[in-house]
């Protein structure tokens, strides 16, 4: 029987087996469908369908950057363990190496990766590991310079927290206390400008309702928003928080006295914006007797 790539697509999404794996099965069933996803269970080639429902809100963060471009991956699986694991790493490493040829995401997964693409190294990696995983973000910035900085590393370039610095200037070390700071403190944008206004309106109404639950006159309202607002901005945003390293300053200040000016940044948390469920053990061990 031919093996058409119909039929391989066929087998493929409903084991989640790699493309040549689903060829090989049916190639040795002779284009039987049934036999072909038994031969890939006992070979355990067909885990990854079942692992794709789990949460994977673990895994490692990998920054790399090529003179003025720097980019910024998240690699999820379901454990802390599985980031520790140095085949895992290595693939997250390849992720991030490939992730400096594309624009997005969507580029990456489908990114030729030694013969396959990208969302197919991930499969096959799912069926061996045993865990669901995801090419969940990439970010990519450009600058004069861009300095990198991985807080608490699980290997080179990649852990938890991965933070990306455009800047132009010499200054590489101020530019890598400035991601630093970064990875503390997490500011929502490097300038007034670059807030987002829904953002900004939504905290000016919250404290609008606080201030009028003092009772004030409306024109005395109106003078402490303005206050409370500013300090909101010096709070969320880079250039004007507190620097870590020099409290006295400003982040803005300190990079003017370096010689430096920040032009943007990246700051990447594994697993932020995921739900996580979590579950006892009495609860998992019920979950698995029901099927």
């Amino acid at each position: 029987m031919a093996i058409t790539a119909a039929l391989v697509k066929e087998l493929r999404d409903k084991t989640g087996a790699g493309m040549m794996d689903a060829k090989r099965a049916l190639t040795e069933n002779d284009g039987d469908m049934d036999a072909a996803v038994d031969w890939l269970r006992t070979k355990g080639l067909a885990k990854a369908d079942k692992k794709s429902g789990r949460t994977a809100a673990e895994g490692l963060v990998a920054v790399k950057t090529d003179g003025g471009v720097g980019v910024a991956v998240e690699i999820n699986s379901e454990t802390d363990f599985v980031g520790k694991n140095a085949e895992f790493q290595a693939m997250v490493a390849s992720f991030a190496d490939t992730a400096l040829l594309v624009n997005d995401i969507e580029a990456l997964k489908s990114a030729d990766m030694g013969g396959k693409p990208a969302s197919e190294v991930l499969t096959d990696a799912i069926a061996k590991i045993g865990e669901n995983m995801s090419i969940r973000r990439m970010a990519k910035i450009t600058g004069n310079n861009v300095a990198k900085y991985v807080h608490n590393p699980a290997a080179a370039d990649m852990g938890k927290i991965g933070v990306l610095v455009a800047y132009s200037g010499s200054d590489e070390g101020f530019a890598r206390q400035v991601a630093m700071h970064i990875a503390a403190v997490n500011p929502a944008a490097l300038s007034e400008a670059d807030m987002d206004p829904a953002v900004v309106e939504k905290e000016r109404q919250i404290q609008m309702d606080i201030a009028r639950e003092s009772g004030k006159p409306e024109q005395v309202i109106e003078k402490m928003i303005e206050g409370r607002m500013k300090k909101f901005v010096a709070e969320s945003t880079l250039l004007n928080q507190s620097f870590v390293v020099d409290p006295d300053k400003t982040v803005g200040a300190a990079a003017a006295d370096a010689g430096v000016e920040i032009t943007g940044f990246v700051r990447m948390a594994v697993g932020e914006g995921i739900e996580k469920i979590e579950e006892d053990f009495a609860a998992e061990v019920a979950k698995v007797a029901q099927g």
